[in-house]
């Protein structure tokens, strides 16, 4: 199964065009980009940290934008200056611009982000609003001497 077509459930639906487009990428074929190697971890009932190994990037190198629901993190190395005299005779450090992006789920905010060591480490923190969580309604007993009695009269 490479390629299924929603367009028939775009007729019948509203609203839910966001699913189809992340079941359709979910599809996505086997030479999709793999570099940089990245974890996904969740730190806390609501917080997840997404860490990067982007070693040899800079802060002022990567670019992380987070635009509705989703992630995109971008590195472009800037070009080296050769004025050092040296000449590369293999390179096996990849230098490479790279883009990724990250669906993330409705009322997921970026906290922070920091460059330590090679890895890009990426706070992620779920913040509800206070009206959209739910809330327990307590249940009162009504005592029979308070409760008001209907009388009526019999019919004649």
């Amino acid at each position: 199964m490479r390629h299924v077509d929603f367009s028939p459930l775009y007729r019948s639906t509203v609203g839910f065009d966001r699913l189809f487009t992340m079941l359709d990428s979910l599809a996505q074929p086997e030479g999709a980009p793999t570099y940089p190697p990245y974890n996904i971890e969740r730190t806390g009932e609501n917080a997840y940290r997404i860490t990067m190994a982007v070693a040899g990037f800079a802060e002022d190198e990567i670019e992380i934008e987070a635009h509705r629901n989703q992630l995109t993190i971008k590195g472009q190395k800037s070009e080296e200056s050769a004025g050092n005299g040296s000449e590369v005779l293999y390179r096996g450090i990849a230098s490479r611009a790279f883009e990724r992006r990250f669906q993330l789920a409705d009322f997921v905010e970026v906290n922070g982000a920091s460059l330590k060591n090679g890895l890009l480490h990426i706070d992620l923190k779920r913040e509800i609003p206070e009206g959209m969580k739910p809330r327990k309604i307590a249940v009162t007993a009504v005592s029979s001497d308070k409760a008001k009695q209907i009388e009526t009269k019999a019919a004649e």
